[in-house]
């Protein structure tokens, strides 16, 4: 330790200290050639997107590429099997880094358990000639196959049809380079309220934990699908729909560990997390296959608009893009594909099943999500959510503060955790620093909160803070604390 605390500067010193008191791990950091020089490490997360072909007019494959160029979008999930027109725009996705991931719908579980020559079959033809050109990075086999309703026979070929699609790529030395998982619904845990006491419905365990012993052994991840909208339509209450769209709302604790959460999604993924610690999987990473809000309703159908469409997926963006993390997962982003690009009319069911679209098929959206590269203005969803990215200038003259009202010091402590272990230099609010008196919790938020916004580009999403912090343009500097700005 002191060999390394040698190269530190005294900021970066207090940063490493405050890092190690509160055993919080660090990430891979790149340093330089000839000193060894902790920094900030933003490691971007990504935004990826389900297609589904389920409609009567579908863009050419060509198109659809083209308009993800114009997103941030890096990767998509194409849905249901693999047939001629999506071998087409898997190939369209040649050189185009945008990674994919595909699969065998329910139907073709039982085909690809019955031996290797099928599944080798399905590897030869639609993975084989696409890749490596096409990112093809995951290949699910099965969705909500645990929980869907059907022959039981299904949940017992899940996993030997697994096995035989990883052995084909195995055979094709791509089992290290192409992960094999399925797909579940929340309907797999027993509970999720509170997240702390997230578990896994029994009647599962036995499959669960062999399918968790597999995907362990490969490296794959935890694929889920997450709707808080669902959740909203089960208790349609105004708390719980600004709960669900990362809006201000007075929180829901957990009882057994008294972490408060402000939205549906983290208390979900959390819920999640703790199931697979209880069963001792505490290493696997957990991917949101599915997560959206339609914009549409039918007769009858309560929460579907296009105001909630648009505040739920531009704030789970800007959540995402915060590194906030959840709770229980502290600065990590979680990898969520959004449900999805275009609206599918032939799926059953009510309107809203038809009309999770984000595009239309000539291109436009149907709402501003905050997802283009070159989008001229912020994506405002509402009028309490959180601000969202845009590639305008940021402004002169703005800084990063809690908001005044509705904000615990238990909430500004976390803020200064956070801050503090993502790159700011804390060392001000340390006693005799410049900025130590007041002797505050709130005054010592203020500085590293406004702090990380600034050394972060001043991106609106930096000033965020689980949605206790606004930017205003009065400077809160005051004697020898200086508060930067842009």
């Amino acid at each position: 330790m002191a060999t390394i605390a040698v190269y530190l500067e005294a900021g970066r010193l207090s940063q490493l200290l405050f890092r190690l008191y509160f055993r919080i791990p660090f990430h891979n950091c790149h340093h330089s050639d000839n000193f060894l020089r902790f920094r900030h490490c933003d490691s971007q997360p990504y935004i990826g997107v389900n297609y589904g072909n389920l409609a009567d007019s579908i863009p050419q494959p060509g198109d659809i590429v083209n308009l993800l160029k114009t997103t941030t979008i890096t990767k998509v999930r194409l849905l249901g099997s693999v047939d001629q027109s999506m071998n087409a725009l898997i190939k369209a996705f040649a050189d185009t880094n945008i990674e994919l991931v595909i699969g065998l719908d329910n139907t073709e579980i039982h085909w690809a358990a019955t031996g290797p020559d099928a599944a080798s079959q399905w590897v030869n033809s639609n993975v084989m000639p696409y890749y490596p050109a096409s990112k093809i990075i995951i290949i699910t086999v099965g969705d909500e196959v645990l929980t869907s309703e059907g022959d039981d026979d299904d949940i017992s070929a899940l996993l030997p049809a697994m096995q035989n699609i990883q052995n084909a790529l195995n055979t094709a030395s791509l089992g290290d380079k192409i992960k094999v998982t399925t797909v579940h619904s929340m309907d797999v845990l027993s509970q999720f309220s509170p997240p702390s006491s997230g578990a896994f419905n029994v009647s599962f365990g036995d499959t669960m934990k062999a399918l968790l012993q597999f995907q362990t052994a490969h490296g794959s991840p935890f694929m889920i699908n997450a709707y808080p909208f669902y959740a909203y339509k089960s208790d349609p209450k105004p708390e719980t729909l600004a709960f669900c769209l990362f809006q201000s709302n007075s929180g829901q604790v957990d009882s057994r560990n008294n972490i408060k959460y402000m939205n549906m999604f983290d208390v979900q993924v959390d819920a999640v997390r703790s199931a697979l610690n209880a069963i001792g999987y505490k290493d696997i990473e957990i991917v949101v296959a599915q997560t959206g809000w339609p914009y549409q309703n039918g007769p009858n159908e309560v929460g579907p608009s296009l105001d909630n469409a648009k505040a739920y997926v531009g704030n789970l963006i800007n959540h995402l893009r915060s590194n906030l993390g959840t709770p229980l997962m502290p600065g990590k982003t979680i990898d969520t594909y959004i449900y999805e690009l275009y609206d599918e009319d032939q799926k059953s069911g009510p309107i809203s099943e038809q009309s999770f679209g984000l595009f239309r098929g000539d291109g436009s959206p149907n709402y501003d999500a905050g997802l283009f590269k070159s989008s001229q203005n912020p994506m405002t969803p509402s009028p309490t959510s959180p601000a969202s990215p845009t590639t305008t200038p940021k402004p002169a003259g703005l800084w990063c503060v809690p908001k005044p009202a509705g904000v615990s010091e238990a909430q500004l402590q976390e803020n200064i955790k956070f801050a503090c272990s993502r790159g700011v230099d804390c060392s001000p609010i340390q006693q005799g620093g410049a900025c130590f008196e007041p002797n505050t919790i709130e005054s010592h938020a203020t500085y590293v909160m406004n702090l990380y916004y600034q050394i972060n580009g001043r991106n609106p999403w930096r000033c965020d803070f689980y949605h206790t912090a606004t930017l205003t343009t009065i400077n809160p500097s005051y004697n020898g604390c200086n508060y930067p700005s842009g």
